[in-house]
């Protein structure tokens, strides 16, 4: 198979590693593979994808779907790079509140695959960026929330990024109650 895959520090999260295949005439990248998802239990079965362009200092995030709405998601940049981070929200997780950093970027062609119960979000590193997104659950506006970027002690590049309205209104992860839990796998 033509990727590759490393566990992160939070448990389900992991980075994968496509083999690029490059010419005179550009590239080409396999972004999934059922069998290779489905051998490392990630999910194969997507409801949704879609893409956002930003410029360079624009932090979207830290984002999720609650339940029963919740999904994985599986992130990359087609252009440009990206500071991305995910946040472990399952209460009972050996690594519940810890938070994870990974640098994305059209040129090194990484994904990041995202179980349900992590918030997301990410920094514009490079004068702009094109993040791809699929998701296993469609996009439920009354199950959408996440919590403040800089609550959770990020180390992200600009302490005064361009974010919405809407994220510079969530609420910071010492007052929220998380709905996601740690199911122990034995």
């Amino acid at each position: 198979m033509s990727l590759d895959l490393r566990q992160t520090g939070i448990a389900g999260c992991c980075e994968i590693y496509p083999r690029i295949f490059q010419d005179e005439r550009g590239l080409f990248v396999k972004t999934f593979h059922q069998d290779f998802f489905a051998v490392h239990g990630l999910a194969t079965c997507y409801a949704e994808e879609y893409y956002s362009f930003s410029r360079r200092g624009v932090l979207r995030g830290l984002h999720f779907q609650r339940p029963p709405r919740e999904h994985a998601k599986l992130v990359y940049c087609v252009a440009g790079e990206v500071l991305d981070a995910v946040v472990d929200l399952r209460v009972g997780s050996p690594t519940y509140s810890r938070y994870e950093t990974v640098v994305l970027s059209a040129q090194k062609a990484n994904m990041l695959y995202i179980p349900p119960g992590l918030a997301h979000g990410f920094y514009v590193t490079s004068e702009s960026a094109t993040m791809m997104y699929k998701v296993t659950t469609v996009y439920s506006p009354e199950h959408d929330s996440g919590i403040l970027w800089d609550s959770v002690g990020i180390p992200w590049p600009d302490p005064c990024p361009v974010i919405s309205d809407r994220d510079r209104g969530l609420l910071p992860f010492s007052a929220f109650a998380s709905p996601f839990s740690h199911a122990e796998q034995g």
